[in-house]
């Protein structure tokens, strides 16, 4: 195990219910806010009404600002901080699920900046100062909720780059599972692969001595596995979408990847392929994983083999560990299938004739590698892809 500092911020407000205490959760950090969401289905819940409510009984002004998209566009983060420069805004509180959480984050620590918000997404600045961000969670999935991450797409530049600080982390999140029990079943599933992405991206890892996390992380997974069925099944299980919504927030908040270095190839990856194709992350992880893991799971078979007995409950053959671990590989790609995902970039119409052109990208046009339990080249990054048509 590594040393760390493990320091989470966030004030969790989880249950029923709980988007009623915006207004309270907001109040000492400004009386005038920006508003932050995507539409559709907030509007149509009244959960951006009750909000408008909460914030007005506390006396919060807010100034608003829709329109966030899946993979969350950078024009729209600069439009957010001009509003926020011209209306001396200093809080942002976004509504909504991962895409719109990471938009706040990046117009709030865009704000202070003199330069343009993109330069830290493509690693020329480094922030110093930030808005305060606040969170009301309608997805289960990117965990941004209290996470110091923060991820969006240069549309003009085909580009998707995310960008880790301190600053980012939100002041509180407020979790009423009641919220997702509308969401439809595509959308659960991709939280569902989004979130155990987060968990194996930390899960393997070339740090040894780290059985406790190793058992955290197998914990969060078999969770996952075991309830999001039963919400697909039966949307309104409360019980169910709880336990989803609490998996994914402590799968991104950095408790499980204490004392280990964690991957982060197969997020690079797929940011391309989302980059380009505008697809969804988690369809866009339910890909790639099992294809990344095919490619890597040599360098450390016995890891593998943990995935697949302790997870999946595969019968370990201790004659052919290697057919233990492929067993436990075949079991993620079904898994995912079952609750209705791609596992093969043919099914969400991705060509394979720019798989040279994102190798090269998430490898720093070529010059890098992307990865650390196996460090990958922008050859194998192209192997990976190409076994994944």
């Amino acid at each position: 195990m590594t040393n760390f500092t493990f320091n989470n911020p966030t004030r969790i407000v989880f249950g029923k219910d709980a988007e009623h205490q915006a207004g309270q959760e907001t109040a000492p950090y400004a009386k005038k806010v920006l508003l932050h969401f995507g539409g559709g289905s907030v509007v149509k819940s009244g959960l951006l009404d009750r909000v408008r409510a909460s914030l007005k009984a506390a006396g919060v002004e807010a100034v608003e600002l829709g329109g966030v998209k899946p993979n969350p566009r950078v024009t729209l983060v600069r439009e957010g901080i001009e509003l926020c420069r011209k209306n001396g805004i200093g809080f942002v509180l976004a509504v909504g699920g991962g895409s719109v959480i990471d938009s706040a984050k990046a117009i709030a620590v865009g704000v202070p900046y003199t330069g343009d918000v993109w330069d830290f997404y493509e690693y020329t600045a480094s922030p110093a100062k930030a808005l305060d961000v606040g969170v009301i969670l309608t997805i289960p999935a990117a965990g941004s909720e209290s996470s110091s991450s923060s991820v969006i797409s240069n549309e003009e530049l085909q580009l998707k780059r995310g960008l880790t600080s301190e600053l980012l982390r939100p002041r509180f999140a407020l979790m009423n599972p009641v919220l997702t029990c509308t969401l439809p079943a595509y959308q659960t599933a991709c939280g569902a692969a989004d979130i155990m992405a987060h968990i194996m991206e930390r899960y393997f890892t070339n740090t040894r001595d780290v059985d406790f996390t190793d058992r955290l992380c197998e914990a969060g997974l078999r969770t996952i596995i075991r309830n999001v069925p039963l919400a697909l099944a039966s949307p309104d299980d409360y019980a169910a979408r709880a336990e989803i919504m609490w998996v994914g927030s402590v799968a991104h908040n950095d408790l499980f990847g204490t004392g280990r270095e964690g991957d982060w190839g197969s997020h690079s990856i797929e940011h391309e392929i989302s980059a380009i194709y505008d697809v969804a992350h988690g369809a866009g992880l339910a890909v790639v994983f099992p294809a990344w893991m095919r490619h890597v799971y040599g360098n450390d078979v016995a890891r593998f083999v943990q995935f697949a007995t302790r997870v999946w409950g595969v019968e370990n053959d201790p004659f052919n560990p290697e057919r233990t671990a492929l067993a436990g590989i075949n079991a993620l790609e079904a898994f995912f299938r079952s609750i209705g995902l791609p596992v093969r970039l043919s099914e969400m119409d991705v060509p394979a004739d720019r798989i040279e052109e994102m190798a090269l990208k998430c490898t720093q046009k070529g010059k890098g590698t992307t990865g650390n339990f196996v460090k990958l080249d922008s050859k194998a990054v192209a192997s990976i892809l190409r076994s994944a048509v």
